[in-house]
């Protein structure tokens, strides 16, 4: 039932009154007169009020939901949380069986120690690798001056003093000795690389392991799922046994954590400019007959459904332009909805009042909207 059909049938039983109490004949002056009476004065109301002060004959609650999906997969074994009995953020809501993620952190805990462990061999390593270095250029420059004495002393007297092949030998041994040193010290850059190779002043295989045990512990503390704010888990039916997974598509629970209850309402786009933030509004709940909520205009979502497009392969339709788009309108009411015990996503209507009160009209709104309230008692109007 709309509003104006209220206001045509108030009219009407007004001007019964009227005839009856002040004996009015009913002949083709009187009733005409009443008939375009009715009409001029109720079309200008109508006009007037649907304009300056909008309608939304749907208006239902909206809230939050967040989807539990756990971090990890595995086997429920405990749940600890009553459904629709309000929690505290951080309160256990089921445990997964937390075995495999012990193994886990306990295996990369292991390759931790033992890579620290190397890594203060390889302080050794490199120390012993200098000594090689040292070593080797020692016994280079002595295969150096042996080379360089049989060469100076064959060049002065001949085969007499070293013959060639004695001069050959030694230099062959001091080519020897120079690649000796050419390997320890290839050697020495390689452990020295290994044993610098850091971030952050931390040896980078240890690091990656602290990376990796941190990660397990993540996995393990995430074996319990748990509250992510204060509200209520709702149809709730995850038991001991069921596998649950990571997968967004596949949440084990709803979770509603506690927000401001509001209301939003849907209203014809010619009256758009008669809704600003800051208006005043009242709302009829179906769940809370003969009751005005009031309220104020928080705002006007700035963009509606009917004119979205994607970037997708499809051409838009001419069914879609078609559509006739209703602007959403966001009411934040004084009254907390809590202190009536209703569930989240109440539905009714609501009225919005501008500042443009010409004639007074949204008086009449008000009355209206009273009323099909009072008629919540007997049934919902749709």
């Amino acid at each position: 039932m709309k509003l104006d059909l209220l206001l045509i049938l108030t009219y009407t039983a007004i001007c019964v009154v009227i005839f009856k109490v002040f004996r009015i004949p009913l002949n083709k002056w009187s009733v005409p007169t009443a008939i375009l009476g009715g009409i001029v004065l109720l079309g200008m109301i109508l006009m007037l009020m649907n304009y300056n002060h909008p309608y939304g004959k749907y208006a239902k609650e909206y809230f939050v939901s967040v989807p539990i999906v756990p971090a990890v997969k595995g086997i429920v074994v405990s749940v600890e949380a009553e459904p629709n009995i309000r929690l505290k953020q951080g309160d256990v809501l089921f445990r997964i069986d937390p075995k495999p993620f012990e193994l886990k952190v306990a295996k990369k805990r292991a390759q931790l120690v033992e890579a620290e462990q190397q890594f203060k061999q390889s302080k050794a390593q490199f120390e012993a690798a200098e000594a090689r270095v040292k070593k080797a250029k020692a016994d280079r420059n002595r295969s150096k001056q042996s080379y360089d004495r049989y060469a100076k002393g064959n060049k002065k007297g001949g085969a007499k003093i070293f013959s060639e092949q004695e001069v050959e030998n030694r230099r062959q041994l001091y080519f020897a000795a120079q690649a000796g040193l050419e390997a320890t010290e290839a050697d020495l850059l390689r452990i020295r690389l290994a044993y610098e190779s850091q971030i952050d002043g931390v040896n980078t295989r240890v690091a990656q392991l602290h990376a990796e045990l941190d990660s397990a512990e993540y996995d393990l503390e995430r074996s319990i799922v748990r509250a992510p704010a204060d509200g209520t888990v709702t149809q709730f039916a995850v038991r001991p046994g069921v596998m649950v997974a990571s997968l967004p598509l596949r949440p084990a629970a709803v979770f509603i954590p506690d927000q401001r209850r509001i209301m939003v309402g849907s209203f014809w786009q010619n009256s758009l400019l008669r809704m600003k933030r800051g208006y005043q509004a009242e709302v009829i709940i179906d769940a809370v007959p003969g009751h005005v909520f009031k309220g104020a205009l928080k705002q006007v979502l700035p963009a509606m459904a009917e004119g979205d497009i994607q970037a997708t392969g499809n051409l838009i339709s001419a069914r879609k332009l078609a559509e006739h788009g209703r602007a959403l309108a966001l009411i934040e009411l004084e009254e907390d909805l809590d202190n009536y015990g209703l569930p989240r996503g109440v539905q009714g209507k609501m009225a919005i009042f501008s500042d443009h009160d010409v004639m007074h009209v949204s008086l009449i709104r008000r009355v209206l909207l009273r009323m099909v309230g009072w008629l919540n008692y007997a049934f919902p109007i749709k």
